[in-house]
């Protein structure tokens, strides 16, 4: 299995940052193959709160956004080009992890007004083996008319690689 199958690339289930949050609760019934990315998806809408049109994370993007990982993951593109290869790339996400939290925002205002930073924490579990997965990540968010238009993506790469591979 490769590393991003392992991933499954998906972040979710109810969130502690649900509740934090201000606003409704993330809608889910519009992206349900993505359900377990939901406390993912609504710390992160936390941290754009004001910058962004959108109800969800996905609605959010452009069109012809960009999202870059800064990451190697066998398997994992480094950039996922256009809205809807977003999220088909992210749509197996569930079936590896469900993340239960998200939490630890920060957000830093660039001096180019179209970009934001979010730092911010995932908690969960691995399915297959029942053990916790949590990452720190950060993202490099550029914005224009309200909708993001590319996307970087950090993450400690070591904590998904030992959550998924576990010592034997």
């Amino acid at each position: 299995m490769s590393f991003v199958s392992g991933l499954g690339l998906n972040l979710a289930v109810k969130s502690e940052a649900a509740s934090k949050r201000e606003g409704p609760p993330m809608p889910n019934s519009k992206y349900p193959s993505h359900e377990a990315m939901n406390p993912f998806f609504e710390v992160v809408m936390k941290g754009l709160s004001g910058l962004v049109d959108g109800e969800h994370y996905f609605d959010t993007f452009a069109d012809d956004a960009i999202f870059e990982s800064r990451y190697h993951f066998p398997g994992w593109p480094l950039i996922i080009r256009g809205r809807d290869n977003l999220v088909a790339s992210l749509a197996g996400y569930g079936k590896t992890i469900r993340v239960h939290s998200a939490d630890a925002l920060v957000v830093h205002r660039s001096h180019d007004s179209r970009v934001v930073i979010l730092e911010y924490e995932v908690h969960g579990k691995i399915l297959s083996t029942g053990g916790p997965y949590d990452n720190r990540l950060i993202s490099v968010v550029t914005i224009e008319n309200r909708k993001i238009v590319h996307w970087r993506d950090y993450m400690d790469s070591l904590a998904a690689w030992t959550a998924l591979n576990p010592a034997k």
